[in-house]
Formats: structure tokens, sequence, C-alpha cells
């Protein structure tokens, strides 16, 4: 790849050398392309939205990107116009009808956004809602599907440089308050030329993204590398996706995609939902890189994905399990294209303890563990003790640092926290700054696992447990059960810890529910599997779980929620007095 220090110098090498070249298609729906741009007309609507923002702000402030998800194709000009103008972008996801303003106004305050770009029709819509003293009306608003390209030979290049702040991506919030991570030019471009490198893209690649694109996945997986790799993307909304995952592997083999991906719930999705009449219209044979990232990479979801689109020409070889956040740009851990995943099958038991135990595929016990990958690009991922900040040996699960040009400059407008999460030395040796991920895992002949989330651990019944291990088993317990649509916390009662589960039910069950036969499948399932016993099954209405914008599981909502008795409750069960001797003797006794 040729050298380039920032992305302004990216784009517009493109449009001098690619010129005609289309760079982005949209989709409304998996047939019909609503526009494309070409890198020529990207970088002329880039250089007039810069122009209008250079009228209104100067070079380092923040502007606040708002773009709903049916106009794909406003936000990838007005992000590049940011750049151009040297302004700092602040994705954040479009607002919902109905929806409370709460959120952006946090991010306007916490930014100190003085400007905003968005569409003509959103920006009626805001200023229609708009309280007097809200901080979205004391700001600047540009609607930038109304300007004009004639304006764009006024351009003038800003002073920026490979360490200016290129955007804030803010974290998903999945465990406490969001934070807009800063990210510099030199980020971007080391891990764009990482995941290029990865996936082994080039000229000849195809992009299909269905990811929103004020995601970190979605912005620098979709947006800037498919312009990094010279390559075309086609882009969907995530809500066409979501209410038809087949529109997804429609477009993949209509448009002959060699990378696409999403969340390990996305190929659930597909599994259950995609027919087999749907699968005679498939041919995903073109798919080189099917990415999986942004939440655990389930082993089961790749055979039984792999099954289920074999006949389609779909190869488990080309799943990519990889690993990364906002605070390292994105990708941290990649694996190679040219090899299947990696699974290692370990003792569950052990694992809840942080121990590395290998034990046979067939142990009722065990659990199958999924790669990540390796690093790229000379960072380094250290496998640490979150307690005496020293390495783990090799059979511990510790927590995961990383180091690297790809990590960011830390948080914006939070000193104390930056310096706690981006400014990490080993206790020992000295070695660092780290980035501490607050993620677990364990390295294993260079390749990384990722075992849980520090936040997450729990600790019941005296014994460490991963809330995702237990919410799978429960959607694994009844056909009924919504997967990625459930939480697992503990609260303390009378000094101790007791585990609660909710989930959500298909709405085709909600009519003839047996909440009975239910929610004793899924105390079985988790006193079989996991040796405890919930206090409290909670069965709710579909849809109804709290998620980030990025559809994380906000697990401290839900126990928050339980507490305060405000889930939307089909069903319940609970008991915080069991007694537990008797519980462990039926469980023996049922595993004779």
């Amino acid at each position: 790849m040729q050298q380039f220090s920032t992305l302004i110098e990216l784009l517009r090498d493109r449009a001098q050398r690619q010129s005609e070249q289309t760079g982005y298609i949209f989709l409304s729906d998996s047939e019909t392309e609503s526009g494309h741009l070409t890198y020529a007309q990207l970088d002329d609507r880039a250089r007039a939205i810069a122009v209008a923002l250079q009228e209104k702000v100067s070079p380092g402030s923040r502007a606040l990107l708002l773009y709903p998800f049916s106009d794909g194709l406003e936000f990838v000009p007005a992000f590049f116009g940011c750049l151009y103008a040297g302004i700092v972008a602040v994705t954040t996801y479009p607002p919902r009808p109905n929806q409370s303003l709460e959120g952006f106004e946090a991010r306007v305050t916490s930014s100190e956004t003085t400007i905003a770009l968005t569409t003509q029709a959103l920006l009626d819509l805001i200023r229609g809602n708009l309280p007097k003293d809200s901080p979205l009306a004391s700001i600047h608003w540009i609607a930038t599907d109304t300007l004009s390209t004639d304006t764009a030979h006024q351009w003038h290049p800003p002073e920026v440089g490979a360490d200016t702040l290129a955007f804030l991506q803010y974290t998903s919030g999945s465990t406490g308050t969001p934070k807009g991570v800063m990210v510099t030019h030199r980020n971007i471009l080391h891990n764009s030329e990482a995941i290029y490198r990865g996936f082994d893209h080039n000229g000849d690649s195809r992009g299909v993204i269905w990811l929103p694109q004020y995601h970190d996945m979605g912005l620098i997986g979709g947006v800037i590398q498919p312009v990094y790799g010279g390559f075309p993307v086609v882009l969907m909304s995530p809500m066409t996706f979501l209410q038809k995952p087949f529109h997804w592997l429609q477009a993949i083999s209509r448009y002959r995609a060699t990378t696409s991906g999403g969340p390990n719930f996305a190929y659930d999705l597909c599994i259950r939902s995609v027919t087999e009449e749907q699968k005679q219209q498939l041919d995903l044979s073109c798919w080189q890189v099917a990415f999986s990232g942004a939440e655990p990479v389930r082993a089961e979801t790749l055979d039984r994905f792999t099954e289920a689109f074999a006949q389609c020409g779909f190869r488990r070889e080309a799943f990519y399990p990889c690993y990364g956040m906002a605070e390292t740009t994105l990708l941290a851990s990649g694996g190679l294209k040219s090899e299947a995943p990696i699974v290692r099958h370990l003792d569950g038991a052990a694992l809840d303890e942080h121990r590395v135990v290998p034990t046979d595929p067939s142990n009722p016990q065990g659990r199958a563990v999924v790669s990540c990958g390796r690093t790229w690009l000379g960072q380094e991922i250290a496998i640490v003790d979150p307690d005496t900040l020293q390495r783990c040996d090799r059979d511990r699960v510790g927590e995961i640092w990383v180091a690297g040009e790809g990590v960011g400059r830390g948080y914006w407008n939070q000193p104390e926290q930056s310096d706690r999460t981006f400014n990490a030395y080993l206790a020992d040796t000295g070695e660092g700054p780290f980035l501490r991920t607050g993620d677990f895992g364990f390295l294993d002949d260079g390749e990384l696992f990722v075992t849980g989330r520090l936040k997450n651990m729990m600790i019941v019944w005296g014994r460490n447990h991963y809330p995702q291990n237990i919410e799978l088993t429960m959607q694994q317990s009844h056909p009924v059960l919504r997967l990625n649509g459930g939480a697992a916390f503990s609260l303390d009662r009378g000094g101790e810890d007791h585990l609660v589960v909710i989930n959500e039910v298909e709405r085709t069950a909600l009519r003839q529910l047996d909440p009975e036969e239910v929610i004793g499948a899924i105390r079985i399932a988790i006193l079989k599997q996991h040796e405890i016993q919930p206090s409290a099954v909670v069965l709710v209405k579909p849809g109804s779980t709290p998620k980030t914008s990025s559809g994380k599981v906000q697990r401290h909502v839900c126990r928050d929620r339980f507490l305060a008795g405000t889930l939307p409750v089909v069903a319940e069960w609970q008991d915080f007095e069991a007694d537990r001797t008797e519980i462990l003797q039926w469980l023996a006794r049922s595993n004779r």
C-alpha cells in the first residue's frame, strides 16, 4: 500500500487516480440501488461540506453527525467533509421517532460540540421537538443534502497531520456511561493497514456492510476500509438486515462480495430465519472473509452456520473471528484468511476459575473457545493479572492489555479515566504503556482466546461465572427463547450473591406460552451446566432487553429495571430462600 499521513491524502489520491470508480452503493433493500458515489463525487461533496464548515467554525471544533439509516450515502461525504475541514467528527446513532434527545444532548455537552450535520428532513424533525434550553438548540446546523458542489473549488486544505485528532468514537456503553475515544489519522491508517493485510484485501475485493456507520465496525470496516483498499462496498441499513436477514445474504450473492460480516448474533439470525426455499437463491461461494466480532464468537454458531449454508457454497474457512474495540480504533487481533477458525476445548469449571485446562470435546462440562487470531503490524497483546499487574502464566486467564499505534489517545475530557485505561504498565518489568481492555482471555501459541469481560464477571455460590455463558445455556434450553435477547446478573441478598436471569420470548410463542415449562427448562439447564440455581427467572416481551446502539446487552440496566420492577414481564419465578444443599444433592443425583 502507498503511505499516507492523513485520510485527506488517501481520498484525494483515490479521486485523482480512480476518479470514476464507484466506491459506494446504497441498497434500500436487497435489490433496489438508491444511490452510488464515485471517488470523484465523494471528493467533490466532501470539499463542499468542508467549505460550509470552515465558514462557521474553526479547525479542531467538534461536529455531531446525525444521519438516518435510510440515507446511507449522506453520512459518508459528511464524515469526510469534517476531515477535509480539520473538524473532529462525533459519530452517533440516528434519533428514532418519539425518542428522548437526552443521549444526543449528553454527547454534545461531553464533546463540546458547536455544530451538527444532518439531512434537511431530519433537521426539520429535530427542530420541531427541541426545547429552548436544549444544548442542541444552541449549536449551528447544516443540512448537507442541500449543499451544492459548486463551492467545492473554494476549499482550502487544513493544516492537519498524522497525529491530528480525526474523530471521537463513542464507546457502546454496554458496561457503563459511553465515553468518546480520541482517534487520530495515524490510528485510523495503521488500523486500516492491519485490516487490509489481515483480511488479505486487494483491488478485486468487494464488500457488503449493513453495520451502523456511526459504530466503529461499520465506520472503520465499512466506510474507511473500502476507500483505503480502493475497492467498492455495498452499504445497507441495519434495519433492512434486522427485518429480513435474508437480504444481507442475498446482497452478498448478488454483488459477489468477498468480505462481509457482523457480530455472532447476525449469523444466528440467518440460521433461524432463512428458509430452504431462500437458500436455493443464494451463491455464497464468493464469500472469502466472513468476519465475526464485537461480541463473543460461538463455536456452535460457526458449526451451525456452516452446516446450514454449505449447500449455498459457504466454506467454514471463510469465517474470520476477530477482536477489537473503539479504544483500539477497531481491530486488535485477527486470524489468517487462509485458515479455518481455531477452537480449543477447555474444562468449564476451571475456566471460570481463570485456569486453562484442556479437555475432550465430548466432555459435557467442557467449553469450546474460539481463537480471535493474532496481532498485526507490531501491536502487542499481554495477558495480565488485574490485581498484581504482572504477566500471567500460559495456563492462566488474565486481563487483555494492548499496545501499538492503533490504540487511541484516550477519552475526550476524561483525563483520570484515560490514565487508568490507556496508561497501564507491568508492575514487574515496567513495560508499557498498555491499554487495559477490561476483557479476560489467554494466549496459546500467539493466538488470542477471549473468555469474558472483567466488569461482567459474577461470583455466585463462591465461584466465578461469565454471564454470557449462562445466557447462552438459558437461550438454548427452550426454542421459544430469543438469542441475544437476555441477561444474567447477580444480586446481593442478605449477604449472599444470587443469580437472576431474564430473557425475551419469541413473539410467535406468546399466545400459547407455557411459563412453567419454559422457566423449568431454564432452571434445569443452568443447574446442570453451571452448578448454580437461579434465584429469579423472568420472561419478558420481545425486543424489550436493554441494549446499546450497537446491539450489546446492557446487563447493568437490566439489573436496575429488575430491582425497580419496570421490566415488561410475561412470566416470572423467584425464590431467594432456596436451600443450596438440597439443590446440590439433587444435581449430584441427576448426574449419576
